[in-house]
């Protein structure tokens, strides 16, 4: 039987409206994950369903609405870009292989993706979780999406897993390139924050290697745009609930930086592959009034990678890596 490779692109997923019924059902399909909360499901779901649900989906839904485009969700239209992007240069590279969208939560899902690709007659797929530091809470839920989806097949196909990729030299050379377009465009700030997404403390002390991985990621970019120790820092944002996450938290380092006479700040966001809600609503404007409350006079947000080409080009370089 011929080979037929295609590549599945994953991303955690959007609601399918700024409304609040939508946020609702995307909520709840996320913070149903075992893998993004764990705690025992006889506690969580009645404290999911009757507190959390009820009276965080307005707000987020309101905070969908800041950022929402005429086009649809940040996320959801970034990551179309880049699908089309990277298919379209892997067949400049003479590469002839499909690249389907699915996001872990929300639509298209993974089973779609899947059957966009099967359509095609792919029987090998490069699964490529667009998270470049590895987590249980998101690489690994895109493998048990995966899975399920599989539970249905007879015939599986191949399945290659691009794990992670926060210190690939190209991702890490994309970063630093948007980074210095953005100081030959604007300036360059008195201090550069890396702000992380994070995770509960207690995942990385039971053996994930998220935070290691972002602080990594941290320091080789650091080390790429020649910065000193003082002139940067790795932050970790969006935590939830009462537990103790990785710190510093960024808000908080974003508040205590002018204390310290840092006056312009740039903030790039790393762990993240497309601009969404937590990069354009959080940083741009909850982490920017933080920062200026705090006597800060100029905050620069530097976008996520998106579908820029040297983001493409290193996507091709992790496909074609895995077709060798």
């Amino acid at each position: 039987m011929t080979t037929k490779t295609g590549v599945l692109l994953v991303n955690l997923g959007t609601p399918a409206a700024p409304t609040t019924a939508a946020v609702k059902a995307f909520l709840c399909q996320f913070l149903h994950d075992p893998r993004v909360v764990d705690l025992p499901r006889y506690l969580w779901c009645p404290l999911l369903h009757f507190i959390i649900l009820p009276t965080r989906s307005p707000k987020v839904a309101k905070l969908y609405q800041q950022v929402w485009t005429e086009q649809g969700s940040p996320l959801m239209v970034i990551s179309q870009q880049q699908r089309s992007a990277l298919e379209q240069e892997l067949k400049r590279e003479g590469v002839d292989v499909p690249v389907a969208l699915a996001m872990s939560y929300g639509s298209p899902s993974i089973d779609e993706g899947w059957q966009a690709l099967k359509e095609k007659g792919v029987n090998r797929v490069i699964l490529l979780p667009l998270y470049p530091q590895y987590s249980v809470s998101t690489t690994a839920s895109v493998f048990d999406g995966w899975a399920k989806v599989m539970k249905q097949e007879r015939n599986l196909p191949v399945m290659r897993l691009i794990r992670d990729y926060h210190a690939h030299p190209e991702y890490i050379q994309a970063l630093a390139m948007s980074v210095r377009r953005h100081w030959e465009q604007h300036g360059q700030g008195d201090h550069l924050l890396m702000s992380f997404h994070g995770i509960p403390e207690r995942y990385e002390h039971e053996g994930d290697p998220y935070g290691h991985q972002c602080r990594r990621t941290a320091a080789l970019l650091a080390e790429a745009l020649e910065l000193t120790d003082g002139g940067w820092t790795a932050s970790f944002q969006s935590r939830f609930g009462k537990e103790e996450w990785l710190k510093p938290y960024t808000d908080e380092t974003i508040a205590s930086l002018p204390t310290r006479g840092i006056k312009r700040l740039d903030v790039i966001c790393p762990a993240f592959a497309a601009d969404c809600l937590e990069t354009l609503e959080e940083i741009q404007v909850q982490n920017r009034e933080g920062f200026l409350d705090a006597g800060g006079e100029q905050f620069s947000y530097i976008p996520a990678l998106n579908s820029d080409q040297a983001h493409i080009r290193m996507m091709v370089s992790l496909i074609c890596r895995e077709l060798a």
